[in-house]
């Protein structure tokens, strides 16, 4: 039997007095972490959640949202952390898919939980953790202060296949997707994870990224079963990254390439002590080669290793440990390993198939496809889009790549359209969606184009509604439609450009938008 809460009973045993969460409130141990995750179940279940239930995480990262991973799993209800990015549209979307019984939110978010739970019924209690009160929420500390009955947690409690945690991720319909990972799949992950980089017990975790994605919330369960300490960041900031990594001697950060590039570009990089460090982590994004080496060099006492993965998958599927990464210089044969993204962690079948489903012989690019016990259970009350995803028994990534002879990764692009900027998935249709509503505009293609700092950058290609007249002025400017964007999506979702493109836009042969022929328009050489 596996239960995700037997590792937080665990700890709580092992390591009492250690350290498990430290915040802007102050430092819990492990054995008053587990109380508090304790006293939050009972208050759930004494507003009637029990069982299949889900609860709401609406916050920056603190150990509130740490509590909200655990205790609702006690009572055998499922976590729900939200993306308080999303705008407050695509946030009630969320809400209003998974139905959640009860919202916990932070200070600075509380006012949007209250107007979010007016239009959706089944929430019963929004609890506000911190701050002066809002109207319509209820004090988190004091539901937990008087939680109510003890209830049989060893009957109640969420184990193996339940489902443990609910991601939402964006979708290629523009319909957000709720990623469904199980007790099992999240285990898996956790032992595959401290196995993959040599996890110490106790080791000092800087969590960099947001509980709402699953890269950096899988390490919330990894540091229970390695009573890790845990310091979080409410949001990243480059400075306050460096003073945490010095305050609290932290040997673990886990980054994207944006995140590092900030680090050794910032002018006070060394007035810091991180002479702590001991193991670098990154992913979510292609990493470039020359700033990889740039690290490496900055860091001379640090192991490097990625973790290429994604929500559904728990999230690793590939690790490219250390000693790949222990290179004397880069004409060496295994150089050419830096650009790959590793090899499948023990637990992951790993294929490259083409179109029709065959799989392709070595060094041929086709589309990754995997499973394991690490795949999610499915995607939320979406049937049908659970069973293209889930094939044949295998998860098809929608990312484009090859195996080398040895088995190492190499991706070469998205089967899909996604867009990654800074380490943020960007589905292209729902940024289109949106600007197709503007009065203006005509027709919409949106694509990533290369940037210095994102990766990519969303790039939208619009062309416009003909003027009454001829010579009349264009009936809308980039920053107008940025503008528009800015006030319907997440920020990070808005395009950075936007062209005006003579109509029509390209087609392929069956009449679709064509863009790879944008792509080598408005970026010099195809991507795909």
């Amino acid at each position: 039997m596996i239960r995700i809460t037997d590792l937080l009973e665990k700890a709580a045993h092992q390591w009492p007095d250690q350290p498990a969460v430290t915040c802007a409130l102050g430092t819990l141990t492990w054995a008053q972490l587990q109380g508090r995750c304790i006293r939050l179940a009972r208050a759930l279940h004494g507003i009637g959640a029990g069982q299949g239930e889900r609860v709401a995480w609406l916050g920056f990262n603190a150990a509130t949202g740490v509590e909200c991973y655990y205790g609702p799993a006690l009572i055998g209800a499922a976590s729900v952390p939200l993306n308080f990015r999303l705008s407050e549209g695509e946030l009630r979307e969320c809400l209003t898919d998974c139905a959640p019984v009860a919202v916990v939110a932070d200070a600075e978010h509380a006012e949007l939980a209250v107007r979010l739970a007016a239009d959706c019924p089944s929430i019963k209690v929004v609890w506000q953790a911190g701050g002066d009160l809002e109207g319509g929420a209820q004090p988190y500390e004091e539901a937990l202060d008087r939680p109510g009955p003890m209830p049989d947690f060893d009957a109640l409690a969420g184990r193996d296949d339940d489902l443990l945690i609910l991601f939402y991720t964006g979708g290629t319909t523009g319909r957000p997707k709720g990623v469904m990972l199980s007790h099992a799949n999240i285990f898996t992950n956790a032992m595959g994870t401290a196995a993959a980089f040599s996890i110490p017990q106790g080791a000092a975790h800087l969590m960099t990224g947001p509980l709402f994605h699953t890269a950096g919330g899988s390490r919330i369960y990894l540091a229970a079963l390695m009573g890790m300490h845990l310091a979080m960041m409410p949001h990243f900031d480059v400075t306050e990254l460096m003073r945490l990594v010095s305050e609290h001697r932290v040997t673990i950060v886990q980054c994207v390439p944006t995140m590092l590039a900030m680090m050794l570009d910032h002018p006070r990089f060394a007035d810091f002590d991180m002479t702590s460090l001991r193991l670098l982590t990154y992913g979510a994004a292609p990493m470039p080669p020359a700033l990889l080496r740039r690290a490496m060099a900055a860091f001379p006492g640090v192991q490097f290793a990625q973790g290429f993965g994604m929500t559904e998958a728990s999230p690793i599927l590939t690790i490219l440990p250390p000693e790949d990464h222990a290179l004397n210089g880069p004409d060496e044969p295994e150089a050419a390993r830096l650009t790959s993204v590793g090899r499948a962690v023990p637990y992951v079948d790993m294929r490259i198939v083409s179109e029709t489903g065959t799989e392709c012989p070595q060094g041929t690019v086709g589309e990754v496809v995997v499973r394991g016990p690490n795949i999610m259970r499915g995607y939320w009350m979406q049937p049908d889009l659970t069973a293209k995803a889930l094939k044949g028994g295998w998860y098809h990534t929608g990312d484009a790549g090859y195996l080398d002879k040895d088995g190492y990764l190499f991706l070469t692009g998205r089967i899909k359209d996604m867009i990654i900027t800074g380490g943020e998935n960007v589905y292209p249709i729902e940024v289109e969606n949106v600007i197709e509503t503007h009065p203006a505009v005509d027709t919409v293609a949106v694509i990533g184009s290369p940037d210095p700092v994102w990766g990519e950058r969303v790039h939208a290609v619009v062309t416009l509604i003909a003027p009454a007249a001829p010579q009349s002025a264009p009936p809308v400017t980039e920053a107008q439609i940025i503008a528009y964007t800015r006030d319907r999506l997440a920020h990070y979702k808005c395009p950075k450009q936007v062209s005006f493109h003579p109509a029509p836009l390209p087609l392929t042969p069956v009449n679709k938008i064509d863009k790879r022929a944008l792509r080598q328009i408005y970026n010099g050489a195809p991507t795909d």
